[in-house]
C-alpha cells in the first residue's frame, strides 16, 4: 500500500496557507479573500480547515489499515488504546493553545478549538473506519449529512447567529464564558454538535485515499477527482437554497462544497505533479506538510508570544516586536501589503524551521 505523495504536497499547501491567514501583520488591515465569511457564504480562507480535516482522513486510510475492516490486512482487534491516546493528546494540546500564555481566569478557558476538533473528528472516523467497510462507510458519512440538517431544523430559526441548535447545545453543556467570543456574541465554530458534519469530512479523506490507492493511474486518478469535485461542488451548490454554506455551523452543504474543491485542487496536483511531472515545483509543500502538528504549535506558541514582548516607544507608547514590524512595513507600502508581507514573511520562517528537520530525518508525531 504506497503512500500517494500528492497528499503530502497538499497538506504542506494547506499548512503554509493556514500560517499565513492566521498571522497577518495587523487583523484591522487584511485583503478580503484572507478573511473568514463573516457567517453565511465562503471565502478561500473558509476552505482551510476543512482541506486539514479532509487529509487527516486520507492519512488514516495508510496508519490504519492493518484496523481498517475495508481492508485486506485488517485484523479484529481494534486499537482503542491508540484511538484514546492520539485524541486525548490532541484535545489536551489544543486547550492548552487556547489558555496560552495563562493569564485569563480558568472561568473565561475556552474548551473548543481546532486541535479539539481535529481530535474529536480523528477519535470518531478511526472507530468507524474500524468497524465499517467502505460502503457502509459511505452510507455513514450520508446519514450524518442528512441527520444534522435535520437537527438543525429542530429549532426555528435554525442558522442564525444567536438561535442555531449548535449555540444553544454549546451553551448548554460548556457555558457561555468558555466559548469564542469573536463573533460578539459567546458562539463556538468550532462547537461539539458541528462536529458530526466535520467527521464527514474526515471520511471523505479517508474514501478518497482508497480510491487513489485502488486506481494507481494518475489519469485516472484525476479523471475520478475531477468527476467527484464537480458533482458534490455542484450538489453543495444547490443545497446552498435550502442549507446555506456556512463554515461557523459546519453545514452540510458546506461539507460538499469543500470536500468537491478539495478534490479539485487534488486532481491539480496530481496532474502537475504526477502527470506532467513538475514536481520541482512542489517540493517546498512536501517538505512543509513533513512536520505539520509540530509546526502548527509552534507557529501558535510564537505569535502569541510576539505580543508579549512590548516596550515604550519615544512616543511613550506601549509596542510589541510584532506591532513594530508592521509598522516598519506600513511606512514604505500599503497598509494591508504590509500586512500581507508579514504574514508571508511568517509563513517563510517556519519553512526555514520544517526544513531542517526534514533534512535530518526528524518527524515529531503523536
Amino acid at each position: 500500500m504506497n503512500r500517494q505523495i500528492s497528499l503530502d504536497v497538499f497538506r504542506g499547501l494547506t499548512l503554509a496557507a493556514m500560517l499565513l491567514v492566521n498571522n497577518p501583520g495587523s487583523w484591522s488591515q487584511v485583503y478580503a479573500p484572507l478573511l473568514h465569511a463573516s457567517w453565511h457564504g465562503l471565502t478561500p480562507t473558509d476552505l482551510i480547515f476543512p482541506f486539514f480535516l479532509f487529509i487527516v482522513g486520507a492519512a488514516m486510510y495508510y496508519s490504519m489499515a492493518k484496523f481498517a475492516k475495508s481492508t485486506e490486512a485488517s485484523t479484529q482487534h481494534l486499537p482503542w488504546l491508540k484511538i484514546l491516546k492520539r485524541t486525548t493528546l490532541l484535545f489536551f494540546i489544543g486547550f492548552l493553545l487556547n489558555i496560552y500564555p495563562f493569564l485569563e481566569p480558568a472561568t473565561d478557558w475556552r474548551i473548543m478549538g481546532v486541535l479539539q476538533r481535529i481530535a474529536i473528528c480523528y477519535g470518531i472516523a478511526a472507530i468507524l473506519i474500524c468497524v465499517l467497510n467502505l460502503k457502509q462507510v459511505l452510507c455513514c458519512c450520508v446519514i450524518l449529512l442528512l441527520g444534522y440538517w435535520g437537527l438543525l431544523n429542530l429549532v426555528s430559526l435554525p442558522y442564525g447567529l444567536s438561535s442555531n441548535l449548535v449555540k444553544i447545545v454549546d451553551v448548554f453543556i460548556l457555558g457561555k464564558s468558555h466559548l469564542y467570543q469573536g463573533f460578539g456574541i459567546a458562539f463556538e465554530p468550532e462547537g461539539i454538535l458541528s462536529c458530526l458534519p466535520a467527521i464527514v469530512t474526515v471520511l471523505a479523506g479517508y474514501l478518497t485515499s482508497a480510491m487513489l490507492n485502488r486506481y494507481p493511474s494518475a489519469k485516472q486518478q484525476c479523471q475520478l477527482l475531477i468527476l467527484w469535485g464537480m458533482m458534490a461542488s455542484l450538489l453543495g451548490g444547490f443545497w446552498h437554497v435550502l442549507l446555506p454554506i456556512n463554515k461557523a455551523l459546519w453545514t452540510s452543504s458546506y461539507v460538499l462544497v469543500t470536500c468537491g474543491i478539495a478534490w479539485l485542487v487534488l486532481a491539480v496536483i496530481i496532474y502537475l505533479h504526477d502527470i506532467k511531472q513538475y514536481k520541482r515545483w512542489f517540493n517546498w509543500a512536501q517538505i512543509y506538510g513533513s512536520n505539520p502538528l509540530f509546526i502548527y504549535v509552534l507557529a501558535w506558541l510564537f505569535a502569541a508570544t510576539l505580543p508579549l514582548i512590548h516596550w515604550q516607544n519615544n512616543a511613550d507608547q506601549l509596542v510589541d516586536v510584532q506591532g513594530f514590524v508592521y509598522q516598519g512595513l506600513s511606512a514604505i507600502m500599503p497598509a494591508k501589503l504590509a500586512s500581507l508581507i508579514f504574514a508571508v514573511a511568517f509563513v517563510a520562517l517556519f519553512y526555514q524551521l520544517a526544513k531542517y528537520l526534514y533534512q535530518r530525518k526528524i518527524f515529531i508525531k503523536l
